[in-house]
């Protein structure tokens, strides 16, 4: 009747046990988050006991939420939330019904943007543990109790939960006490984890890079000779993959301290690239190299030729010459020969320095610049399937 219903208005609570029934947890956005929070539409039953609200009869009185304002309700507040706000359409969403023994359910719909510390190292591979912590903002826990009315139960709503790009594994409830200046304020957590779906950006991101670094590849069966086709192709793919690392980098969320997985790939992935374009100019200057020494020694056996005629000729004259002089010469050798084992012994340590870089160098040389695509040919494929093995491996599994 009204005149009961304004007793119990004017009544007030100074103790009291409160409880939380249900809370369900619904993302408003599944997209991709670009900062360390998520957003979520939360449907918050609290229920508690006060005797003093208590009346005759066996039904509850269900109130309207504008006489919210009358009542003494619970100062709860969610803790690290970055944004919320109470649905109000039509009405405010709230719900306020009395029980004949006291008991008194307060209900609210809340969307609030609630901050999540992620660690994206192991991004888009990577599983988050996130946090709902409710805690009550005036009242220490000599003044109110908070507990879940039936434990991880009281949480419904994930098992018809789906999310675009997240997967929730598993949750969990806790109840934990938040020490303060002011004293110790009760703290029911609520703990999910979510696992990133990788789907998406196998198609979006991972294929496509593979498949450049595919086509970076086709240079290595087009002739040395056809320098347009080949240059044309080795450009073509390092910048179409910078593109795409400039467009991933886009929709990665903001992390600037550390390496993300995707990173790396793609870092893989350029690297393979622009060392298949290395891979045709050093061929190339081979090629250009070893047609020119061909000339240089072409040119080196018509000199000898022409040489060796006219030393013969000048060596027939001469060999008179020489008799005459070889008394002479005698006596010089012999001081020239204690002089030269002097120099030859100075000289020996650096000699020998230069004929191991040598021997290095000569190790290195490429006899014919045309095996040099043929290497490639099997030593770029092998390297890129080995790489991405260990890749997959220690992201997926470590």
């Amino acid at each position: 009747t009204p005149r009961s219903l304004r007793l119990i208005l004017c009544h007030t609570c100074l103790s009291f046990f409160f409880k939380h029934e249900c809370l369900g947890l619904f993302f408003k956005k599944p997209n991709q988050n670009k900062k360390n929070d998520y957003t979520a539409t939360i449907f918050l039953r609290q229920r508690w006991m006060d005797e003093r609200l208590c009346f005759e009869g066996n039904k509850s009185l269900s109130l309207d939420g504008r006489l919210v304002e009358m009542l003494w309700v619970p100062d709860t507040f969610i803790v690290d939330s970055k944004k919320s706000f109470l649905h109000d359409i039509t009405v405010e969403n709230r719900l306020i019904r009395i029980y004949p023994n006291g008991t008194v359910l307060y209900a609210i719909r809340i969307t609030a943007t609630v901050s999540c510390s992620m660690d994206l190292t192991k991004y888009p591979m990577d599983k988050q543990t996130c946090t709902l912590q409710l805690e009550s903002w005036g009242y220490n826990i000599n003044d109110v109790m908070f507990y879940w009315t039936r434990g991880n139960d009281s949480v419904r709503g994930l098992e018809t939960l789906r999310l675009a790009q997240y997967t929730v594994e598993d949750y969990y409830t806790s109840v934990s006490e938040a020490v303060y200046e002011t004293g110790c304020y009760p703290k029911l957590v609520f703990h999910f984890e979510l696992k990133r779906n990788i789907l998406y950006f196998i198609l979006e991101t991972y294929v496509p890079s593979s498949l450049l670094v595919v086509l970076s590849w086709v240079s290595f069966w087009i002739s040395q000779s056809s320098v347009p086709a080949r240059i044309c192709i080795g450009v073509t793919t390092v910048l179409t993959m910078t593109t795409l690392m400039m467009g991933a980098r886009t929709s990665l969320p903001n992390a600037n301290c550390f390496i993300k997985a995707i990173d790396v790939y793609l870092g893989i992935c350029f690297s393979f690239i622009f060392g298949a374009l290395l891979e045709y100019a050093v061929a190339h200057f081979c090629t250009l190299n070893q047609s020119g020494m061909k000339k240089l020694t072409k040119d080196k056996e018509a000199e000898e030729e022409i040489n060796g005629v006219l030393s013969a000729i000048a060596n027939s004259c001469k060999a008179d010459k020489i008799n005459k002089a070889d008394s002479d010469t005698l006596t010089k050798i012999s001081s020239s020969r204690k002089e030269g084992k002097s120099k030859h012994s100075r000289c020996h340590l650096p000699m020998a320095v230069m004929k191991r870089l040598f021997c290095i160098f000569d190790c290195f040389h490429v006899k014919n610049p045309y095996h040099i695509d043929n290497y490639a040919r099997l030593s770029f494929p092998l390297s890129f399937i080995i790489i991405n093995v260990f890749y997959w491996v220690y992201y997926l599994y470590f």
